[in-house]
């Protein structure tokens, strides 16, 4: 199967994540150094050679080490995770909260090593030993039978790279619509090790005509789902408090009648052990007697993923600003945080 990664304009009237770009964005772009980016990249592969050298113990101990850094240096995502902590867990007491916290940063981290851990174990006669699927037999099947489109979502949780990166694997690639790295250096080096899996990168940036020909084709895109959508957003209830949402999922849903599955991947553990599952299938007959289907399918796939993230909120990635922007009548928070 041909790996590409497709670049397409973006379809009328949808809100997508990373549409268009500003005049600021691309003049901070152009003044970035190539030089600096080049060696940035050097160092990267550097420390993936020495990572499988070394092996994935020591590569956990390092990632270990590196979340005990951010948490100690790096104020601003600390204090951020904290407070949406304290908002999503008002009955927590504060050292679960602060637990909680370091625990998420540490998630980051050892993401960060699985990314280059994942091509070497992740392959068709090994993936057994480090994956478990865990109610995935009609997802599985819908992949494999391509009689409808499927819309595929995960939020920042877990490891929410493996899961397509694993899918494509063993022979069911998935349409991934991501952000460009700002380094084109480690975009190409990191996007190409997704697409030699099988996987297709659509980017964020005009990705509505390509994702449109792909689910013309009955074939399946995965969307992170919980990226703060600005004002333009659909608002719906995540953790209690209204988070702006991207309406291009529901809107591709009803336009294809797509289901929309929601699967995510755990982390068993720090010896790269995974369970890939399904939260919650929303099929286009639940929604075709709503008032209002947009909403309410949003509102469907958001409460899916807040079910996934209360059974494992150390794994949720707590630092970003998941509710930054505010609907008309109410206060925006400070640093991001509701």
């Amino acid at each position: 199967m041909g790996a590409k990664t497709v670049n397409g304009s973006v379809a009328a009237g949808a809100s997508w994540p990373g549409r268009g770009r500003s005049a600021k964005s691309i003049r901070k772009e152009l003044a970035r150094s190539r030089h600096v980016d080049y060696l940035v990249y050097l160092a990267v592969r550097l420390g993936v050679m020495v990572l499988h050298m070394t092996g994935r113990g020591i590569g956990y101990a390092l990632a270990g080490a590196a979340a005990a850094v951010i948490w100690r240096f790096d104020g601003c995502h600390r204090e951020r995770a904290l407070a949406n902590l304290r908002a999503s867990f008002p009955d927590w007491p504060e050292a679960r909260v602060r637990a909680a916290a370091k625990a998420s940063i540490r998630n980051m981290a050892c993401m960060g090593l699985e990314l280059f851990l994942t091509p070497r174990r992740i392959r068709p006669d090994t993936w057994r030993r480090y994956v478990r699927l865990t109610g995935m037999a009609e997802v599985i099947r819908m992949l494999v039978e391509r009689k409808t489109p499927l819309v595929l979502v995960t939020g920042h949780f877990g490891n929410w790279e493996l899961a397509g990166y694993f899918s494509s694997v063993i022979g069911l690639p998935t349409h991934t619509v991501a952000r460009r790295i700002d380094n084109p250096y480690l975009n190409d080096f990191i996007f190409g090790l997704r697409e030699r899996a099988g996987q297709t990168m659509i980017y964020k940036a005009g990705a509505g005509e390509a994702v449109q020909r792909a689910l013309d084709r009955n074939e399946a895109v995965s969307i992170v789902c919980d990226q703060d959508a600005g004002a333009k957003g659909i608002f719906v209830d995540f953790f209690g408090r209204p988070a702006s949402t991207f309406k291009s999922i529901g809107l591709m849903a009803m336009q294809f009648n797509a289901p929309v599955a929601v699967v995510c991947c755990r982390r068993l553990d720090r010896r790269f052990h995974f369970e890939v599952f399904c939260r919650r299938i929303i099929h286009p007959g639940e929604w075709s007697g709503e008032d209002d289907p947009l909403r309410w399918i949003t509102r469907e796939y958001t409460r899916a993923l807040e079910e996934v993230v209360r059974d494992a909120p150390e794994q949720y990635f707590w630092v970003h600003r998941r509710w930054k922007s505010r609907p008309a009548d109410k206060e925006p928070g400070d640093n991001g945080i509701a």
